[in-house]
């Protein structure tokens, strides 16, 4: 199974929210996510482009599996030829560890 498949186990995990210079570090490791929103609605976000809407539908399947193997769910909007990706954990009014691991695993999908 690939590893974006490979559920982790969050709920044994103490999860808490990033500070400012894990959340830039953490960042400059993924390619093109950016910081977005503010204070409980801060965010890491990326636009994914597609040729079209059966490609980007496609992606949008992909992601949703990812979401519930590792039980963490980005929030979606979908158009004809992109999908934007937003992620970030309520329950520590912010961004986690879990926002960057599923990250990466999203751009695992496209990964040549």
């Amino acid at each position: 199974m690939s590893s974006m498949f490979q559920p982790k186990v969050w709920q044994g995990q103490p999860r808490r929210a990033l500070g400012a210079t894990e959340t830039v570090s953490a960042l400059a490791r993924l390619d093109g996510w950016t910081l977005c929103g503010d204070g409980a609605d801060l965010a890491i976000e990326k636009t994914f482009r597609f040729a079209n809407y059966f490609e980007t539908i496609a992606f949008v399947n992909a992601v949703a599996m990812v979401a519930h193997v590792q039980d963490h769910h980005p929030d979606l909007s979908v158009h004809y030829d992109r999908c934007v990706v937003r992620f970030n954990t309520h329950d520590v009014g912010g961004i986690s560890s879990t926002d960057i691991d599923c990250a990466g695993r999203v751009d695992a999908l496209l990964a040549a």
